[in-house]
């Protein structure tokens, strides 16, 4: 039987996932990231999930890099595949139709940046370390790093980043734009339910239509952009929840939303 290195738990509403290899600080290995992918699969299929918190296990790390020992079985002629793999699962992690948040308990380094980064919000812990330092590897980061990081923080201070695997704190990482925000240590795990609950008090299907309207808007000119949102805000308009918003708000209630 294959050892559980990610658990899910629901908790009124909100799947807390949690990659616990606290012995390789969560390290992100093959069996790790299939689990990873199984369980997101699973969430799509879950209505009742309204939103998702990924963290890791202990204290010490969200999650440190990847397994090392597994690049010494990749060669340049299947490099591709095996970056494919990380890349598909973190992309369905980013485009996930309900919000995610990375709730950042420690050392955040290579594959374990990049999967905070494609996570809609990233609250950190006062202890956290962020980098990527695959160059001291002899590659590159691989799992959309080289992407995802000079969109958030400009190409510049990703260069500096991963050229020169320049480490920084949680504070710097929220001067800089890598997260939102810098709580107490042991903190990030309730920080990030408090603001799950604040965000599903809201019309799901527009927090699902604005994620979209983002997400997709910035790979887009901002004429296609604008159409985009334009769409998205037919569908909110043709939706059940626009129609209670706006009867709540003249009734001076709070919203019953349905989702639909």
């Amino acid at each position: 039987m294959e050892k559980e290195y990610v658990r899910c738990q629901i908790e009124e509403g909100i799947a807390i996932v949690t990659i616990d290899n606290p012995a390789s600080l969560n390290a992100l290995n093959t069996p790790t990231l299939n689990q990873l992918d199984q369980i997101f699969d699973k969430l799509a299929g879950s209505p009742e999930v309204k939103g998702v918190i990924i963290t890791g296990g202990g204290e010490k790390s969200f999650v440190a890099g990847a397994d090392i020992s597994e690049f010494l079985q990749v060669k340049g002629n299947t490099a591709a595949a095996f970056m494919a793999r990380g890349q598909r699962i973190f992309d369905k992690i980013e485009t996930f139709d309900r919000p995610v948040i990375a709730a950042i308990n420690g050392f955040t380094l290579g594959g374990g940046n990049e999967l905070a980064m494609s996570c809609d919000i990233r609250i950190a812990a006062e202890n956290a370390t962020f980098g990527q330092p695959e160059v001291n590897l002899g590659v590159i980061p691989g799992y959309g790093g080289t992407q995802r990081l000079p969109r958030l923080i400009g190409p510049g201070k990703a260069k500096e980043i991963i050229f020169a695997d320049e480490r920084i704190n949680a504070q710097e990482a929220l001067r800089i734009g890598l997260v939102e925000r810098v709580v107490p240590k042991g903190q990030a795990v309730e920080e990030s339910k408090k603001l799950l609950k604040k965000i599903m008090s809201k019309g799901p299907v527009a927090i699902k239509m604005a994620k979209k309207a983002i997400n997709e808007g910035r790979e887009m000119s901002l004429r296609g952009s604008l159409d985009l949102e334009g769409y998205c805000q037919g569908v909110c308009f043709g939706s059940e929840d626009k129609d209670e918003g706006a009867k709540a708000f003249l009734e001076k209630r709070p919203a019953k939303f349905k989702g639909k």
